[in-house]
């Protein structure tokens, strides 16, 4: 769960962000210090989001693997934003996976298959790629600057109410809010 100084969408998306930023510094470790520093950087502008060339560059010195499992049979290409969901067939898109992984999480959001315990053990660079994507998106829709006092914009409207009743978290902002843009078709 995010901390209560994460106020709007932005915020979320650049402390998960920060927490990548942690977690590759650290071996895996997120250590929030950095991540409130990190935080507060990408939301002055001081640093930005990795940019699509050094991601690509990046993805491509890793193992031929499902980026889920690390199983290396029967790799497929997965979809980050389900294309009927609205995701595209852009390299920022796609990641490899094994057909298992691929056909379990279907159509759902990547933090949504996932859940809270298991989201921030997802590779650092498909997370990265993941949480442009959904920059991307709630850009376009005009919805970052949502406060979470006003969540209930997007809990209205959102296609993933049982989730957060499974995970606790109704009227909460946590990362299953950046997926509730995404259209369920």
């Amino acid at each position: 769960m995010p901390p209560p100084y994460i106020k709007t969408i932005r915020e979320e998306i650049y402390y998960e962000y920060a927490k990548l930023i942690s977690r590759s510094a650290f071996n895996s470790r997120i250590e929030y210090g950095l991540v409130i520093n990190k935080m507060k950087e990408l939301k002055d502008g001081k640093i930005s989001i990795s940019d699509t060339i050094r991601e690509w560059q990046k993805e491509q010195q890793l193992p031929r693997e499902c980026v889920y499992c690390g199983s290396r049979n029967d790799l497929t290409t997965d979809h980050l934003i389900p294309k009927n969901r609205g995701g595209d067939d852009s390299a920022d898109n796609l990641v490899i996976a094994c057909t298992h992984c691929n056909s379990s999480r279907g159509n759902k959001g990547v933090f949504e298959w996932l859940g809270l315990e298991k989201k921030d053990k997802l590779h650092r660079l498909v997370a990265g790629k993941y949480l442009k994507q959904l920059l991307k998106i709630h850009e376009a829709a005009g919805t970052l600057d949502i406060p979470k006092t006003e969540l209930n914009k997007l809990c209205n409207k959102c296609p993933l109410p049982d989730v957060c009743e499974r995970w606790g978290t109704v009227g909460e902002m946590t990362c299953f809010c950046l997926e509730s843009i995404l259209p369920v078709s």
